[in-house]
């Protein structure tokens, strides 16, 4: 896929009124909201019920420095790090900080763009294009919801294992709700009640975790919880 073609994909906060990126300049919050009439509202500007959490996004946490339990998560990994659904890259940072090779990818022209401004190496570019290190990549990370990318998590896992090396593995961070399993189709929604183009998505729980990675030829190596949030460290089956 082209870069022009990126323009043309449904993806997270982009078209309609380009939620994301109005967000990434003040920051605020976004708020991830069901589309189908079926379907509940995973954040606070949907109808239905919620959940909360589960589908709000705080871009003063995504703009600042990556957190204690980011870090952490890092040090106990291999490079080098590929940053899956960077934004504006905290992770791709706290990589370098920790002495690791990483590089983030973004479909965000405004995401990548405020990452490039702070020095990060970050291209704008989707998972399922060719990447640099096809194959050598010691961690791969799907973290903020980013197993939601596509909307088809298994289709999203292979592709991760396909850019793993023999001994890498992919950090995903799953849904605060365990019994999440849904693929469904989703808009942002700012502070503001700017809304952005309808795109593909998934949310992922911890139930449903192993199963999804089996079918991707993965395994769950650990999982753990810390501060609300809920991590998967998946490897080759």
């Amino acid at each position: 896929m082209s870069i022009a073609e990126l323009g043309r994909e449904a993806t997270f906060g982009a078209g309609g009124a380009e939620p994301y990126a109005h967000a990434l300049r003040r920051e605020g919050r976004l708020t991830l909201v069901r589309s189908d009439a079926s379907g509940e509202s995973s954040g606070s500007h949907g109808e239905g019920s919620t959940e909360p959490g589960s589908g709000d996004y705080d871009l003063g946490r995504w703009m600042a420095a990556a957190d204690d339990v980011d870090r952490a998560l890092l040090a106990a990994e291999r490079g080098p790090v590929l940053d899956i659904g960077c934004g504006p890259g905290r992770m791709v940072e706290a990589g370098i900080a920790l002495g690791l090779v990483a590089l983030g990818i973004d479909v965000s022209s405004a995401a990548v763009a405020v990452a490039r401004n702070a020095g990060l190496p970050v291209l704008r570019r989707t998972v399922f294009e060719r990447l640099p290190r096809e194959r050598h990549w010691g961690t791969a990370l799907l973290l903020d919801g980013n197993i939601g990318i596509g909307g088809d998590p298994v289709r999203l896992l292979s592709r991760c294992r396909e850019l793993l090396s023999a001994t890498g593995a992919v950090i995903v961070e799953a849904s605060p709700r365990d019994e999440a399993d849904s693929v469904f189709s989703a808009h942002v929604v700012d502070d503001h009640g700017r809304a952005s183009s309808d795109f593909p998505w998934a949310e992922v729980g911890a139930d449903a975790m192993a199963r999804h990675a089996a079918s991707a030829g993965l395994r769950v190596d650990q999982e753990w919880r810390i501060d609300g949030r809920v991590f998967a460290r998946l490897i080759r089956a």
